[in-house]
Order: C-alpha cells, then structure tokens, then sequence
C-alpha cells in the first residue's frame, strides 16, 4: 500500500464519511424485519434476469417466490435454475401483474427490455412493492421523472443495477477522487467496445408458439413481429431499445457523474451512426457524446458496437484527468492511479478478474453486494447505493447523448432539473407514445 492511500485510509477510519449518494432510511412501519426473508418476483428470466436470479438464490436473506416471463422456454429455464439451487421451485407466471395482488410479496426485480423498466416499475410502485430495476431505469427522460415521483409517493424502496455503487474499491476510488487525490479533476473519458454481429434484415413471420408478443410489447404501440427482434436485437431499434449509450455507456457515465460529483451536464452534443453493416440496426454502433458540466469539467463517452479494439487495454472503462494526475478503472472492481508524470502510484483491486464484455453477466459475482444491498434497505432501512433518483440523473446523460444524436443539435442543458433549453425539437424525444391504455398512471 502506498504512502498516499495509508494516510487516505487512516482518514476514513478516524471518520470521513465516504461520499455515497443514497436514499435516506425508510420509516420504520416500511422494515420488513432484520430477520426475515425478503420475498421476491423476478420479472424477465432470459439472461440477465437468469443472471440475477442465480445470485438472489445463493442469498439466505431472499426467496424467490414467482419467476415471470412472456417467453415459455426462458420461463421453464429460469424456474430450473433456482430449483437447483434452493431445490424449490419458484411459481411460473407469464403476465407479471398477476403477481403485484400478492400481498405476501415483497419486491419486484424487473430485467425486462428497456421499454417495460419503468411502467413496470411504476405498476409495482403502486401495487406497495419495492423495486430493483436492471439499467437504463427508463426508455425515456419522462419515465425516469415519473419514477421518481410514484417512489417518493408510495414510499418505496427503487435501486437501479449500476452495480459498481456497491463495489467497496470503486467506492473507496470515489472517495479518493472527491478527496483530491489526484487534484481538481477536471476531464473523463469513458468507453465501450464490442465486435457485434450484424442482425440482418428481419422478416415478418408468425409469433412463436411460446411466446406471447402482445404482452411483450406491453406499453410500446403495436408492430410486427420480425425473425430478428427477440431475444436480443431490440436493444438496437428506438421503439423498444436505447442503443449502446445506455445499454453499457449508462455504467461508465453514472462513474463519471460520481466522480465529478455532478447533477446535471450544462452541454451536450453527439456524433456518429450505423457504419459498419447494413441491416436493421437503428441506434448507432459508432458513437461519440461530450458532455460539459459548467466551465470547469468536460468528459467524453466514446461507444464502438462493432470494433472491440480495447482502449488503455479494455474493451471498457473511465479515466479520470486532474491537476495532480490521473485514475483508471476498466469496469472490474479496480483502479489505478498515476502522478503528474504518468507513474503508476497505486493500483487497488478487489477479487478476480471478470469479464467486463460478458452481456448475461458483466459484473460477476460482483452483482452479489448490489443485491444485497437492495436487500438489506427492505430488510434493515439501509441505504440504497444507487436509488432511482441516482440512477435517473446518470441514465439521463446517455438519453441526452441520444437526443443531441437524433436531432444533429447542440443541447443546451438547465442544470436545476436536467431539461433542455430553448428547443421544442429535442425535448419531443423527452417522452415516447404508449400504446393506449398503457399510459405509465402514478
């Protein structure tokens, strides 16, 4: 350990308080009891959701009560794995509302595609329960609003899954950053880079036999169904996805927000597109976003879908720039950080190497203290680390990034609530169209 961090670390332990945004401790009448379980519905089991009811499973304080999905082959998969490892088996349910008139339940854990994040929030707000949605929180700027609303409303706990808030080095290179270790930091580049395939030119066809496509478009107006689109590539179409900025881009910018201990960008503009197939893929796979924050910090978020050539050796990460020196973290729970001259002075790092690319489970065993986390604020009122206001802000700047994309436009940005300035155009990507009688209702 370096002579730095020993008198950093000697600091903390005599009582600065790391700078963690959290949400504040629940009422008492909200505690379910330290002792008892928290009983939860997983809501998308294909992948991801898989991936986190895997790890809620090898939790002594959860109990996977319904596993929930609209495809019947993900569905019978998910409810296998969580019987083989608690050796029972959850209830298989296909419409996820089904559950929310269980009063027994506690907790809604929504890995479903970007579109259905925040109505199904929102509908589990209201239902009383607690929420752990997976990132981005929201398909549109609005919807993060309304979430934010209908929790403070209810009084429920809501935690996104930017899961490197509950990682004890990330945090401690936070703490580090706002503590002036490296000086003023005043720049931050981040980025993502994958070699995707290309998705070909989707054809309409029957809907499968196993799945029921009216439901899964849920709060997103009616189209056809194509070969192409599920289980994956919506993430690339407007109507259901977000693009890469906020399918992976969301992780690096919520660091940089942190790190700058910033609200709100001032200015935000983007180029870049589809270059490298020809196919139905609609976000771009090539993507570069700046972001200024006053007149004092700028950063950049660079995405390549489709070229994976690592930068600083990673196919992901953030440094951080400052007066005194730089800090770098490539996704896994670790850092490093260099002098004025660009010596390493200190490198920090907690448990294995993951693989940062991994799509189904990016952060490891690391999603473990996320859950937990989430969990324990059910359980104890602990504070959540990335509560839905948290999340909203950071999940806010890759939506921005978008819209400067979509519109070819500088964003001038208010840096009291995040909303764009002087630009009708723009802010008509601040919310979407629903199909009727899906409107998100608080």
């Amino acid at each position: 350990m370096s002579n730095n961090r020993r008198d950093f670390m000697k600091k903390m332990a005599i009582g600065t308080t790391g700078v963690i945004v959290g949400s504040p401790l629940i009422s008492t009448g909200n505690i379910i009891g330290a002792n008892e379980r928290v009983r939860v519905a997983v809501m998308g089991v294909r992948s991801r959701g898989k991936s986190l009811a895997r790890t809620l499973s090898g939790l002594k304080n959860a109990e996977i009560v319904y596993m929930c999905d609209v495809e019947q082959n993900a569905l019978k998969d998910g409810i296998n794995t969580v019987q083989k490892i608690t050796g029972k088996a959850p209830v298989g349910v296909e419409d996820f509302r089904k559950v929310l008139d269980d009063k027994t339940i506690d907790a809604l854990v929504i890995a479903a595609p970007d579109h259905w994040h925040a109505p199904a929030t929102i509908l589990a707000c209201n239902a009383g329960k607690h929420v752990y949605v997976e990132k981005p929180c929201s398909h549109n700027p609005r919807e993060g609003e309304l979430m934010i609303q209908v929790a403070k409303k209810y009084n429920r706990l809501v935690q996104m899954g930017t899961q490197r808030r509950s990682w004890r080095v990330i945090r401690e290179a936070m703490d580090m950053l706002h503590s002036g270790r490296i000086g003023k930091v005043y720049f931050a580049k981040a980025w993502y880079a994958n070699d995707r395939e290309p998705i070909g030119i989707g054809k309409v066809i029957p809907v499968p036999d196993s799945l029921n496509y009216e439901l899964w478009q849920g709060p997103a107006p009616r189209v056809p169904y194509k070969d192409n689109l599920i289980p994956y590539n919506w993430h690339w179409h407007w109507h259901w996805g977000t693009g890469e900025a906020l399918n992976n881009g969301t992780h690096e910018l919520d660091l940089v927000r942190w790190g700058f201990n910033a609200d709100y960008a001032t200015k935000v503009s983007s180029t870049g597109g589809r270059y490298h197939y020809n196919d139905d893929w609609e976000t771009p796979d090539t993507q570069i976003i700046n972001f200024e924050f006053g007149d004092d910090k700028s950063a950049m978020w660079e995405g390549r879908s489709c070229n994976g050539r690592p930068v600083e050796g990673s196919g992901r990460g953030v440094v951080f720039y400052g007066t005194d020196g730089s800090m770098f973290t490539d996704g896994g729970n670790k850092f490093q950080i260099f002098d004025k001259n660009h010596k390493l002075v200190d490198e920090i790092k907690e448990g294995e190497d993951i693989n940062v690319l991994d799509t189904t489970s990016p952060s490891g065993n690391l999603d473990e203290g996320h859950l937990y986390n989430f969990l324990d604020a059910i359980r104890t009122g602990a504070r959540l680390n990335a509560e839905i206001e948290t999340g909203h802000k950071s999940v806010l700047l890759c939506q921005l990034g978008n819209i400067a994309q979509r519109t070819g436009r500088i964003l001038n940005i208010d840096q009291n609530n995040g909303h764009i300035l002087n630009d009708a155009q723009a802010m008509e990507y601040w919310s979407r169209t629903y199909e009727p009688g899906w409107e998100p209702k608080i």
